[in-house]
C-alpha cells in the first residue's frame, strides 16, 4: 500500500499513470473494467484522497492539491467523464465529511444516469445497456453515505443485484458482495415470480 510520501512524491512529479497503478494494487477498485484513464490526473487524484484518508492523512500538505484537481476537473454535466471515475471522485469527497455543491452536481449526475431497473449503463449514456459491475462499484464506494442513499434509487439497486446475483460473473458478484458487507446492506431473498 502507498504511503504518503509515495504519494506526494508521484503526484509531484506528475507520473499519474504509475501513481493510479500504484494505488490501485490489491484494491476492490483494481478490476480489470474499470478503464480508467491513468493519463487523467483526477483519478490519481480521487484514489490518493482516498488512500490518504484510509491512513488518516487528510492534513498532509498534497491534500488540498489533490482536492483542488478533483473539484477543477468535474464537467459541466456534474460527473467527471465516465460513471466510474464520478464515484471515485465523489468517495473522495466524501472523505472527511465532505459536502457542498460539487457533491450534490455529482450525485445529480449519477442520479439522472440510473436506468428504470435500478442499475446504471457501462458509459454515461442512459440508453446504454446497464452493466452490473459498474453499478457494483458505485454501490461499493457511495452507498454507505447518506446523501448517494438519498439521490438514488438505492432501493432499487439493492433489488436488482439480489434478483440477478447468481448470474453475475465472480468479479462483478465479489464486487457486488463487498457493496453490500461496506454498507451494512442485509442481503434480500429474490422475490419469486408465480405467474
Amino acid at each position: 500500500m502507498m504511503t504518503v510520501r509515495q504519494i506526494e512524491r508521484n503526484w509531484e512529479s506528475k507520473t499519474y499513470d504509475r501513481l493510479l497503478g500504484d494505488l490501485l494494487i490489491a484494491r476492490p477498485e483494481s478490476g480489470f473494467r474499470l478503464g480508467l484513464d491513468p493519463a487523467r490526473p483526477v483519478c490519481s487524484a480521487a484514489l490518493a484522497v482516498i488512500r490518504l484518508d484510509e491512513l488518516d492523512q487528510s492534513n498532509a500538505k498534497i491534500y488540498p492539491k489533490l482536492i483542488k484537481t478533483i473539484l477543477l476537473s468535474q464537467e459541466a454535466d456534474g460527473g467527471w467523464g465516465d460513471l466510474v471515475t464520478t464515484a471515485l471522485c465523489l468517495r473522495a469527497l466524501f472523505c472527511g465529511q465532505g459536502h457542498g455543491l460539487a457533491i450534490d452536481r455529482g450525485l445529480k449526475y449519477l442520479a439522472d444516469l440510473q436506468k428504470s431497473e435500478g442499475i446504471w449503463p457501462n458509459i454515461p449514456i442512459r440508453r446504454m445497456p446497464a452493466d452490473p459491475y459498474v453499478s457494483a462499484l458505485i454501490l461499493y464506494e457511495l452507498a454507505d453515505h447518506k446523501a448517494f442513499r438519498a439521490a438514488v434509487r438505492l432501493d432499487d439497486a439493492i433489488t436488482w443485484f439480489t434478483a440477478h446475483e447468481s448470474q453475475l460473473d465472480d468479479p462483478t458478484r465479489d464486487l457486488w458482495r463487498r457493496a453490500r458487507t461496506r454498507a451494512r446492506l442485509a442481503p434480500r431473498p429474490a422475490q419469486l415470480n408465480l405467474c
